[in-house]
């Protein structure tokens, strides 16, 4: 029998229970008095009923039903707590029939509306029901890849972390610990470069089946990201936790993985953390687990390293902080300035540019130097900001005087920096003759990184028009080869060769022969740190072309070819020229 409610002006009653047989879905009304249920005729055929007396009545029908069912019509309809206001009730319900067999359930959603008696109790129910059995397994199949991994088939790290998140609260409120470790797979990349990444795949599944056959029943094992793999060690002491990341290692070395394409050596390394005794959020165990794996790569791969307590750590991350802090503010209230060291001929003494440096004045007006700030810019990931600002300021000053050269340092992070490298390209692109009378120092260290990304960046500087210079040599482990596929201008000599020339032989030997070799492959040398007139005599002598350091001047925040000159700050607050 079809619900009055399906009934549309102008068609037939029969027409209606066509059109709903037609849809695959099946039309009901249940009388709840009498318990008696209705069904459109092609209710058996859809429902995979045999015998149509199994859904004749409410009762009847709910026998079908599969016990892990938490929602029925019935409960929807007679728990109801909502009132008929003379429209009816609306219901929607999710819920399995038990199939032939009994292991293939059919998912059906019952769409319908109740209807008060006198006593204001559901009285009827008329609806559909329509199956959803392909619906519900992609939902499923959803909500299991929320939680788990495709690949391995164990939690993913979502599923891992509310798992993680249960067990430290449970472990602080009755007062027990567990332990967490972070198991990586060592230079997966090394894998998949050399194999295919089909491969990776096939060696961190083997790994993930090898973790989960050394576990014990309690614990709890997930895939953290590509290469690791995190356990929840239920129950247990320092030792236990060591005793376990040993088994586990043991558990992916012991022997290759075999793979489609032959046998793979597998490491891993373990990095491992009890909780809550050093860490009461999830944050904090997961950020310290990794901590530890990370320090135990740094003594060797293949060892596992459990997180303890740390003073001077800790006091070097509140350090950093304070840092960070202090170079968000300056770079907001404009407090980051140049300030301008000269650099001069060596034969004449007349300046042939200066060298931009950075300097920050903190809220009590003391100067910060470069070599206090930089590297740890670096570290935390601010140097490209610095770096952007510095190359405003010096563009500034550049077009303001149009016959100033500078010389200006940039770090590695910046020389692929899209915001930086715009702001040189516009500025050159108005000024031209600011790439003339601009040289960009990179650092020997700097260049020997990637020295194919360096070459890109100086051949690009170089079709702009900059000068190149190599700052610090000697420091790092280059050489002129290098340099020249560099096509640098200038090499600066490290200053710590130079300050002590004047009385170091092995010092005076070093700095002789770089100044030859680069005279030879047509380099200029700059002599950093110069101290005293012996030491630029001998520099004179040997054939370096400029002198830079405190014989020459001290790196001034009023540039002396402004008008500010004359109002620099006394030399007590004029910042050294070391960076």
């Amino acid at each position: 029998m079809v619900a009055s409610s399906l009934f549309v002006p102008g068609i037939a009653l029969s027409d209606v229970a066509d059109i709903v047989a037609a849809t695959d879905e099946v039309a009901y009304r249940w009388l709840i008095d009498s318990d008696s249920l209705a069904w459109s005729a092609n209710a058996c055929s859809v429902l995979r009923i045999s015998d149509p007396g199994a859904i004749a009545t409410g009762r009847a029908f709910t026998r079908l039903l599969d016990a892990h069912n938490t929602l029925s019509r019935e409960e929807a309809v007679l728990k109801s707590q909502l009132r008929d206001g003379g429209a009816g009730v609306l219901y929607q319900v999710q819920y399995a029939i038990q199939g032939s067999p009994p292991a293939t359930p059919l998912w059906v959603e019952d769409t319908g509306r109740w209807f008060a008696g006198p006593n204001g109790r559901p009285a009827r129910a008329d609806g559909t029901i329509r199956v959803i059995t392909e619906r519900h397994a992609e939902i499923e199949r959803l909500s299991y890849l929320s939680g788990f991994d495709d690949l391995t088939g164990e939690m993913n790290r979502r599923g891992h972390t509310e798992r993680l998140d249960a067990v430290l609260k449970d472990a602080i409120r009755f007062r027990t610990s567990f332990g967490f470790l972070v198991v990586s797979i060592d230079d997966l990349a090394r894998v998949n470069e050399a194999y295919g990444f089909a491969i990776g795949d096939e060696v961190i599944a083997a790994c993930a089946k090898r973790l989960r056959g050394r576990m014990r029943g309690s614990d709890d094992l997930g895939r953290l990201s590509g290469n690791k793999f995190g356990v929840i060690v239920r129950e247990c002491e320092s030792d236990d936790l060591t005793a376990a990341a040993d088994r586990f290692l043991v558990a992916v070395r012991d022997e290759p993985v075999q793979t489609t394409t032959g046998p793979v050596a597998v490491t891993a390394s373990v990095g491992g953390i009890m909780a809550p005794r050093h860490a009461q959020t999830v944050h904090q165990v997961l950020l310290r687990a990794h901590e530890a794996l990370s320090a135990g790569k740094l003594k060797r791969r293949g060892a596992v390293h459990v997180f303890r307590p740390d003073v001077e750590r800790d006091a070097l991350r509140r350090d950093n902080m304070r840092a960070s802090d202090e170079i968000i503010a300056a770079l907001n209230e404009r407090r980051i300035f140049p300030a301008f060291e000269p650099v001069v001929e060596a034969k004449t003494h007349r300046i042939a540019f200066h060298e931009c440096l950075m300097r920050i004045r903190r809220a009590d007006g003391t100067l910060v130097v470069a070599q206090d700030i930089m590297p740890i810019a670096e570290r935390l990931g601010l140097v490209r900001l610095v770096d952007h600002r510095m190359l405003e300021l010096a563009v500034v000053e550049m077009t303001t005087f149009a016959d100033l050269q500078l010389s200006l340092n940039v770090s590695p992070a910046s020389a692929n920096d899209g915001t930086w490298w715009n702001t040189l390209v516009a500025a050159v692109a108005s000024r031209p003759d600011i790439a003339r009378r601009l040289t960009i120092e990179i650092t020997e260290s700097a260049a020997i990184q990637d020295l194919d990304e360096a070459q890109d960046f100086v051949a690009r500087l170089k079709d702009l028009g900059c000068r190149i210079a190599i700052d610090d040599f000697g420091a790092g482990y280059t050489s002129f080869r290098n340099i020249r596929k560099l096509h640098a201008d200038l090499v600066k000599i490290d200053g710590s060769f130079v300050k002590d020339l004047a009385t170091s032989p092995e010092d005076q030997i070093f700095v002789r022969m770089v100044i030859e070799l680069a005279r030879q492959l047509g380099l200029k040398t700059v002599a950093e740190w110069v101290q005293d007139e012996v030491a630029a005599g001998m520099l004179r002598a040997w054939g370096c072309d400029y002198l830079q350091g405190a014989l020459i001047g001290s790196a001034s925040v009023a540039p002396p070819w402004s008008q500010a000159a004359s109002e620099a700050p006394p030399a007590s607050a004029t910042a050294a020229a070391v960076r």
